[in-house]
């Protein structure tokens, strides 16, 4: 997998994920091991009986690796309303790409599945499922929020982002703070200088994403912060935004910084070597 360019899943696969008859799973498995169960009818003030199950078959064959390498089985996501016999929408194609006998389509590991609110009393459900690594070490992350529309009793895309995942690329949802329900992506631009595009989508009062700011980062890639992307650039994230005002205090990450300092407009903390911005 040496493609560095994310791939936004609206644009390939929002029919499937919409719930169509066409691409709904006919029904959940009954084997493999369960991995989660959430109940979602009263948190979304949804008809009785929505959940979402994600169960996990056993170990396969690495097919990037030696004859005797096992890996994660596939993981099957239900999100159904009727005991799992119909599971709408498909989420097993949340890793779907246009590339032909593309080997990272199916997920096999769940990074993530939980309700959020991005505002209070309004909720969705938060999944990030990834695929087996390539032989880099690479693989496909996908990460969608789902709202719950009452007036068609089902669940639909309010957003959905592919990445990657080995150029140091995150798609964060930010759970409190200034920026609380925001979905920040930092995705490796192509040409130099190296840096990342940050896009940052928010909720509008219906819980569907709009992007409200798109910028290349003052993070370099390579130059030696620690810091992940998104804390390196959460400064100039929320100064765009006009959340945060140079002078006050700084927007810290959650796992404290010390002797937090700007360099080229992006958050350094100590200890820290000295800053290599590339040319």
């Amino acid at each position: 997998m040496t493609m560095r360019v994310a791939i936004g899943l609206f644009g390939m696969v929002s029919s499937a994920l919409a719930g169509t008859s066409a691409f709904a799973t006919p029904s959940f498995p009954s084997t493999g091991h369960l991995l989660t169960s959430i109940a979602l009818s009263a948190p979304f003030g949804a008809h009785p009986g929505w959940q979402l199950k994600v169960t996990q078959d056993g170990t396969v064959a690495d097919p990037f690796g030696e004859p005797s390498d096992t890996v994660p089985g596939a993981i099957r996501l239900c999100l159904s309303s009727d005991n799992g016999r119909t599971c709408r929408p498909g989420l097993d194609r949340m890793l779907t790409s246009s590339v032909p006998g593309d080997l990272f389509t199916q997920p096999h590991f769940l990074n993530d599945a939980r309700i959020v609110q991005p505002t209070p009393g309004r909720a969705l459900l938060l999944i990030q499922v990834a695929s087996l690594h390539g032989g880099n070490g690479d693989q496909r992350v996908a990460t969608i929020a789902l709202r719950y529309d009452r007036a068609r009793d089902r669940f639909v895309p309010a957003y959905a982002r592919q990445t990657r995942r080995n150029n140091n690329q995150e798609i964060r949802y930010v759970a409190a703070g200034p920026l609380r329900g925001a979905i920040i992506a930092a995705e490796p631009t192509d040409d130099a200088p190296f840096g990342f595009w940050m896009t940052v989508d928010r909720p509008d009062p219906t819980n569907a994403y709009r992007q409200v700011l798109r910028y290349r980062s003052a993070t370099r890639y390579g130059d030696g912060n620690a810091l992940a992307v998104i804390d390196s650039e959460m400064p100039e994230i929320q100064r765009r935004l006009a959340l945060w005002h140079p002078g006050s205090p700084l927007p810290l990450p959650a796992g404290g910084c010390t002797q937090p300092r700007l360099i080229a407009h992006a958050l350094w903390c100590s200890p820290s070597p000295v800053p290599h911005i590339p040319g």
